[in-house]
Parts: structure tokens; C-alpha cells; sequence
């Protein structure tokens, strides 16, 4: 078919588009109805990767008191003085307690999980945290690493497209912090 025939058999009044009338509508549904489902899915996602990134932060900033402040060198780390020399001193808080008062989560069969009523809305699990210290003294004071804190969580969402037929959405969230002395 060409666009002059579509064309003539949407203007004729022979009844004859009333069919394609109804097939046009029924495929933009289903492709609004994925569409929504997905930017459902990309908002959970930023939304669970934001809550994930400022829990991070705050333990980032937790250990501010651990901090050797060696802003004239130009550099900090997690280091404490002991004696005659300094000790790492690395503080891994509690990034789920952040998550669970954050996002409302209750911790049920070892997962985080996000309840809408009585559906699970998505669920979190397997936080791993790993904090990089910076050496007490680089030998480069531009050192681009820093004391940096890099936390992997698995989220899982229930696709609600097609009745529950399709596999929940399961993805692992990335995020960084890094601690950057200000003065």
C-alpha cells in the first residue's frame, strides 16, 4: 500500500477504515504503555542510584573525624596519629541503615525492598562498599585519586508490562564519592 491509498481509504465513507482506525489505536497503546513502563523503570533506577550515592556521601563524610588534614600539602586521607607514626583509619558506617531511612525499605529474606501498598515497588541487595584511602604523603600533590568510596548495589523492579509475564528488571548500580578537603 502507498500513502495516496491510505490516505484514500481513511477519507472514503465506505466504513472500510474503521478496522485500521482500530489497529492505529490498539499499536500507540501498547507502545505508550511501554513507553511509560520504561521511564517508570529509568526514574526507580535514578532514584534508587541518587539514594545510594548521597548514603555513600554521608559515610564519606563520617569519617571527616578520621581524616588527616594535610590541606597545605594539598592532600587528606583516613589516618590517625599513633605514637610516632599514623595508622589508617577507615570508617564503613552504615550505608543500608541510609538506604532503609532513606527510601522507607524493609529488610525481609536478605533483601532491602520497597513496598507501594502491599506490591513490591523494587528491591535492593549484595551493597558492596570499598573505601580507597590516599597515601599519607603522594608524591605528587595533584594526585587525581583521593579518599574515594565506591559502593555496587543490585536493583531489581517488577516489570508491570504485560501481566507480570516479563522478568523483573535487574541491574547493578554503580556509584562513587570522593572526599575533597575545602580549606
Amino acid at each position: 500500500m502507498t500513502i495516496g491509498k491510505i490516505c484514500g481509504i481513511l477519507k472514503s465513507n465506505k466504513g472500510s477504515s474503521f478496522p485500521l482506525t482500530v489497529a492505529v489505536t490498539l499499536a500507540l497503546l501498547l507502545f505508550f504503555c511501554a513507553a511509560s513502563e520504561g521511564i517508570r523503570l529509568m526514574i526507580i533506577a535514578q532514584g534508587v542510584r541518587d539514594a545510594v550515592q548521597s548514603a555513600v556521601i554521608s559515610t564519606v563524610n563520617d569519617s571527616y573525624d578520621d581524616v588527616y588534614h594535610g590541606v597545605r600539602e594539598g592532600y587528606s586521607g583516613a589516618y590517625q596519629p599513633s605514637a610516632d607514626d599514623f595508622e589508617e583509619s577507615l570508617d564503613y558506617g552504615d550505608v543500608y541503615g541510609r538506604l532503609d531511612d532513606l527510601l522507607g525499605l524493609r529488610k525481609k529474606n536478605g533483601y532491602h525492598v520497597k513496598y507501594t501498598g502491599d506490591e513490591m515497588e523494587f528491591r535492593v541487595s549484595g551493597l558492596n562498599v570499598n573505601l580507597e584511602n590516599m597515601p599519607l604523603a603522594p608524591s605528587s600533590p595533584d594526585n587525581d585519586n583521593g579518599f574515594l568510596a565506591n559502593a555496587v548495589i543490585r536493583l531489581e523492579v517488577p516489570v508491570l508490562y504485560g501481566g507480570n509475564i516479563l522478568p523483573p528488571m535487574t541491574i547493578n548500580l554503580k556509584v562513587q564519592a570522593k572526599y575533597m578537603p575545602l580549606f
